[in-house]
């Protein structure tokens, strides 16, 4: 009992006495920190004293496929304060390599009784991948919501960024500039925002050579090696699905000897945090993470009180933000 006591109050950051007075039923403890204590216990998996287990908060999981990319970071902060708002408790569950499996995390949610999960990036944006934890989660009618790509089968509402608007304008902010030779740097075969990605780019370009396209996992490394195959078929512009993969194709043309923008322009994909302060300064295509981030808790939390959300995906218009890594082509 001391420890369990020491664990939550170390975790609301309160005195193991306003526990103690929490679990006993006791006045004189705030409604807010009462239910601090409350969410602690259930997220640290003890049991609830029986008088107060018909009061079970309210969380819900968050699952991010990685935080070393800063878009999910940022993602995190603003889905975690709206739900906050919404009276519900974020449990964030971050993907490891060689650490618990999305499908795992999945099964710890239901074990704490969720009352709805979030994914933003994960392993449904892959069309290849399994799926069948997510289909668990329909067939307890436990409401989930999407952010970036919807599951072909299950209905759950998704909310994106229109990957068709993001290519069509970095493609042309390229061929404003002069360029003529482009390329493009996406993330793996089955991955739904890539394949849409590329819909836009054929459609925008009209025509786009097959080697003019490289797949990479969405890291800086990945985008280094990627940018220096297209480096090496003569690219003078280079659009990637990400700000990492960006930032390595970056380092791709001045392993080469080139230079950023003189030689070879880059755009990103997210705007995520201090792609002002890259250098050059990236030019990118930015993500409303805050509108989408709320819209995110608005449909789960109208789905959790048992209402109706309108059916289909709902799409959000990035924005192209103009900085150093473009320029026009030198001739």
């Amino acid at each position: 009992m001391t420890r369990r006591l020491a664990q939550v109050a170390k975790q609301v950051g309160v005195s193991e006495a306003t526990v103690s007075r929490v679990l006993n039923g006791k006045p004189g403890v705030s409604r807010t920190t009462r239910e601090s204590v409350l969410s602690a216990l259930d997220v640290l998996g003890y049991e609830r004293p029986t008088q107060l287990r018909g009061e079970r908060a309210r969380l819900v999981g968050l699952v991010l496929p990685e935080l070393q990319n800063p878009i999910f970071p940022a993602f995190a902060e603003v889905i975690g304060g709206s739900l906050a708002q919404q009276g519900l408790t974020p449990v964030l569950c971050t993907q490891t390599k060689g650490g618990v499996s999305e499908a795992d995390y999945v099964e710890l949610l239901l074990q704490q009784q969720v009352s709805g999960v979030v994914f933003a990036g994960g392993l449904f944006a892959q069309a290849d991948e399994p799926h069948d934890h997510y289909r668990r989660l329909a067939d307890r009618r436990i409401p989930v919501v999407l952010i970036n790509a919807p599951i072909e089968g299950l209905d759950f509402p998704c909310v994106s960024c229109d990957d068709a608007v993001a290519v069509e304008r970095a493609w042309r902010h390229l061929v404003s500039l002069g360029h003529e030779r482009i390329g493009l740097v996406l993330g793996p075969s089955d991955h739904v925002p890539s394949r849409r990605k590329l819909a836009a780019a054929l459609a925008v370009a009209g025509a786009l050579p097959a080697d003019r396209v490289e797949r990479s996992m969405f890291s800086l490394e990945g985008g280094r090696a990627a940018a220096s195959r297209l480096l090496e078929r003569g690219v003078t512009g280079i659009v990637c699905a990400s700000d990492p993969l960006a930032l390595g194709a970056v380092r791709a043309a001045r392993r080469r000897g080139l230079a950023v923008p003189e030689d070879v322009s880059v755009v990103g994909f997210d705007d995520s945090a201090f792609m002002n302060c890259t250098d050059p300064p990236l030019t990118t295509v930015r993500q409303p993470i805050e509108a989408m981030g709320r819209a995110a808790v608005e449909l789960l939390s109208t789905l959790i009180q048992g209402g109706a959300v309108p059916p289909g995906e709902l799409l959000f218009e990035p924005e192209l933000v103009v900085r150093g890594s473009t320029a026009k082509v030198r001739r």
